[in-house]
């Protein structure tokens, strides 16, 4: 069985992103929402699951679930997007001003991806 493009990108991604919350989690750090308790242990538990969707993307019997769990991942993280856009918004920088405004609508093909995967047979 192949698995979709969409699909495995989506799985890259978590990937990436899973490494770098665990190597470099101060990397995230600036962009959680006050309201989020334990700032630090979040960013490390959030790395850990984007691992675990990223293996579950890639294996048959558990792309179905590791699609939904990757749609309640990708909603959950948004706050943090939306903060990270609105912050953006107080500086001078113009590009990241783009950056963190273009990711906002960006996390539609991710979830789109998501769905999909959970409809792919295992």
């Amino acid at each position: 069985m192949t698995i979709a493009r969409s699909t495995r990108f989506l799985a890259l991604g978590f990937l990436g992103s899973g490494l770098i919350h665990l190597v470099k989690p101060q990397v995230y750090e600036p962009i959680m929402p006050s309201w989020v308790p334990a700032h630090r242990e979040v960013i490390l538990g959030s790395g850990v699951a984007e691992l675990a969707l990223a293996a579950g993307l890639l294996a048959p019997p558990t792309r179905r679930l590791a699609g939904w769990g990757s749609v309640g991942l990708l909603l959950g993280v948004f706050p943090a997007n939306v903060k990270m856009a609105a912050d953006a918004l107080g500086t001078d920088n113009t590009a990241l001003k783009v950056g963190a405004i273009a990711r906002l609508p960006g996390q539609w093909p991710m979830i789109k991806a998501a769905l999909a995967a959970t409809r792919r047979p295992a």
